[in-house]
């Protein structure tokens, strides 16, 4: 590894004789900053810290015996009202940072003073693309420059001292249903960025881009085309032969999915960048991958895996799937931390993972050879993993296979989702954001995908619905559970487990004080001891805080900073209401900083109270209300909740302003007058006689759910 005084002397000696080796820049952030990122307690320069992403910082000023003197410094409130899951960038003093929309906030790090802003303007429309809130996930620096992935899929490199747009390039086919949410990394003068859209039927891939000029250098893609002749790649040509039918060729090819839409890590030593791939397009692999019995068949590579590539060139190096023949979501695009560890008697190069399918995996990361991999939160669709590394699976949750609804655990949203974890190095442990939820997965028959809107899973997503029973309904809300847990990677066991008071709590951050940051559901932002998950200390955010923490310092000062927002996906899809038993959430977007001695305070909180319902009578047929159950279900439950509970981000439609009125209802939904809001036309996939069901669907569930409201007279 370069060493920093080394670099520096060679940068020194190379910029006097007026040349610099290819990949270093001319000024600010080099390959030999990035690399030895470690070194800079200061700053926060890269996603994850460094290039391992464990999210580590040795900062000890704010330890176990001073934190209770820390008090909120200053705060920054943001322009979006969505989910906030960005970790900003310190510099030189200064703080830069993402919101939803894209959009881009530049801050004096001591004092909070605002330096510039930048607002890419992604259409509104766009936001129908996005499976889970028009979220983004921060920036990428390289030399006096920053780099952004917008939801409408650019790549935009700015003026780090002006927020001045340097040039900008498409990197997708804006003509489909691609999204860019994740951070971009710069390996070496290379921004290397992936996207996202598996819901709706695109084909993923993760490419780099020159640093200069934003030209494409390679793409790497992670699922077969489909029609693989001799020019094809080998690790492509590979893959085709795990995949069965001819789903994936022609015009009404399905994509395959496979987007690289979050995680990514890079060894600088083996010069091996980590990619995680997420699910298949559609989620049923009975119809992405069928079989002569029409059943789901193969591995269907690389989905649901982690792929090493050379960052030079997009070289395919190994690979290790972690779910072959993915079906339930089971995407591993979630955090990837690199570490050098002790196990069973000799010093391993390692990668970890805690991906949605509920094991924590432990791989070898020069060759992808699997080392152990145990359940972290509780798992039923296999039994554990087998000494090959394959899962050992349960056949009744294959539902691909039997064709038959069931409950399968962990649910869509995974045991981890993509909040970042982080690794104590002096600990040993992996802090892990975990949660409990089960799902019903119900096989759609005769299921065609929609090229124009809505999800494309290949499953009911209303089958699952609540009965009209308070009890039941919060006794199943009861039922998801949040967890921080303190992860042994080596023996595969918890040390220690916080409960949390519901799930969706925020991504993490370890500290050389013994410390662990982490924001809840619950509207805390908390730190807990490192050692042994005590809580030592808490603020009241007013929000629900899902994004991760960073440390820095300025002028010897440390401070720590979160974005705070309650949103994403299950943010936007949870029974509001309920979910107010457990946290009562609503998102107030702002960043909030702290450091010892703080004394800044937050405004009042507003209140949260949710209008009665007072939808018209519900007269609509049997066969229409079931028409429309089944149209909301593929169409707009991603958005406004399944059976149109609403929730606290999106609007709730059982209170919309034009649930009574044909004609108003009509102007939004079929021609779009709401699209610059993010609610577009569905004429292109749903008759006048099905959005008018899909009214009288939700006038019945509103009047459901009327009649469950406590009296007021009583």
């Amino acid at each position: 590894m370069i060493r920093t005084g080394f670099a520096l002397a060679a940068l020194i000696a190379l910029a006097s004789c007026g040349m610099l080796e290819e990949g270093e820049a001319e000024g600010g952030i080099t390959h030999a900053a990035l690399v030895n990122a470690g070194d800079n307690d200061a700053d926060w320069i890269t996603h994850g810290r460094t290039y391992s992403e464990q999210r580590f910082s040795p900062l000890q000023q704010i330890n176990a015996e001073t934190v209770g003197d820390l008090g909120l410094e200053w705060f920054a409130d943001m322009d979006t009202a969505r989910g906030q899951e960005a970790t900003p960038l310190v510099m030189d003093g200064k703080l830069y940072l993402t919101t939803a929309w894209s959009k881009v906030r530049a801050f004096d790090a001591a004092s909070g003073e605002p330096l510039w802003d930048y607002d890419p303007e992604v259409p509104g429309e766009t936001a129908v693309k996005a499976c889970c809130d028009v979220v983004n996930r921060g920036l990428a620096t390289w030399g006096d420059k920053l780099f952004l992935g917008t939801l409408d899929g650019r790549l935009i490199a700015l003026n780090r001292d002006s927020g001045e747009v340097e040039w900008e390039t498409v990197t997708v086919d804006q003509s489909q249903s691609y999204t860019v949410t994740g951070a971009p990394r710069i390996i070496d003068g290379k921004v290397i960025i992936g996207n996202g859209g598996a819901e709706f039927g695109v084909r993923g891939y993760v490419a780099a881009y020159d640093v200069a000029d934003g030209e494409e250098l390679w793409r790497f893609y992670t699922v077969p085309e489909g029609n693989e002749d001799e020019a094809s790649p080998k690790y492509l040509k590979a893959a085709a032969e795990t995949w069965s039918g001819d789903a994936l060729v022609g015009e009404d090819a399905i994509g395959g999915g496979g987007t690289v839409w979050d995680s990514m890590a890079y060894d600088p030593d083996l010069d091996l960048l980590y990619i995680g791939v997420g699910n298949g397009s559609p989620w049923n692999r009975a119809y992405r991958s069928p079989g002569e019995d029409g059943t789901g068949e193969g591995d269907n590579l690389y989905l649901s895996s982690i792929v090493a590539i050379r960052p030079s060139s997009g070289e395919y190096v190994w690979h290790y799937q972690t779910t072959p023949g993915e079906t339930w979501d089971y995407t591993a695009t979630q955090h990837i931390i690199l570490a050098d560890m002790e196990i069973d008697g000799s010093e391993r190069q390692v990668l970890m993972q805690a991906p949605k399918n509920g094991f924590f995996y432990v791989i070898d990361r020069a060759t992808g050879k699997f080392i152990s991999a145990e359940p972290y939160v509780a798992v039923n669709w296999a039994s554990g993993i087998g000494e090959d590394g394959r899962p050992i699976e349960n056949p009744e949750t294959r539902v691909d296979k039997t064709g038959k609804p069931a409950i399968v655990t962990p649910g869509a949203l995974g045991g981890h989702n993509w909040h970042p974890m982080a690794y104590h190095p002096g600990e040993n442990l992996v802090y892990i954001p975990a949660f409990e939820a089960a799902m019903v997965y119900a096989p759609e028959a005769n299921w065609k995908p929609d090229r124009a809107r809505g999800f494309n899973v290949g499953f009911n997503l209303g089958a699952g619905d609540l009965p009209p029973d308070l009890g039941i309904r919060r006794e199943v809300v009861g039922t998801l559970k949040g967890k921080l847990v303190a992860w042994d990677p080596v023996s595969q066991e918890a040390k220690w487990t916080v409960d949390h008071p519901g799930p969706w709590n925020g991504g993490l951050l370890a500290t050389g004080g013994g410390l662990v940051f982490q924001g809840t559901a619950g509207s805390e932002f908390n730190a807990y001891s490192a050692a042994t998950g005590d809580k030592v200390w808490s603020f009241g955010a007013q929000t629900g805080v899902v994004a991760p923490p960073i440390t820095y310092t300025v002028d010897g000062e440390q401070y720590v900073a979160v974005l705070a927002g309650w949103g994403g996906a299950y943010a936007i899809t949870v029974d509001g209401g309920l979910l107010n038993d457990l946290a009562p959430v609503r998102n107030i977007s702002r960043l909030l900083v702290f450091k010892l001695g703080g004394e800044a305070e937050l405004p009042p909180e507003p209140e949260l109270a949710a209008l009665p319902l007072d939808p018209p009578p519900s007269r609509a047929a049997k066969q229409t209300i079931a028409l429309g159950a089944e149209k909301y279900a593929r169409y707009c439950a991603v958005c406004h909740a399944p059976a149109a509970v609403g929730s606290t981000v999106l609007p709730d439609l059982r209170r919309s302003g034009t649930l009574g009125n044909k004609q108003s209802w009509m102007a939004v939904v079929s021609d779009g007058i709401l699209k610059d809001n993010g609610m577009v036309s569905f004429a292109e996939s749903l008759s006048p006689e099905e959005i008018e069901a899909v009214r009288a669907y939700v006038i019945h569930r509103a009047n459901e759910d009327k009649a469950m409201e406590p009296d007021p007279a009583t």
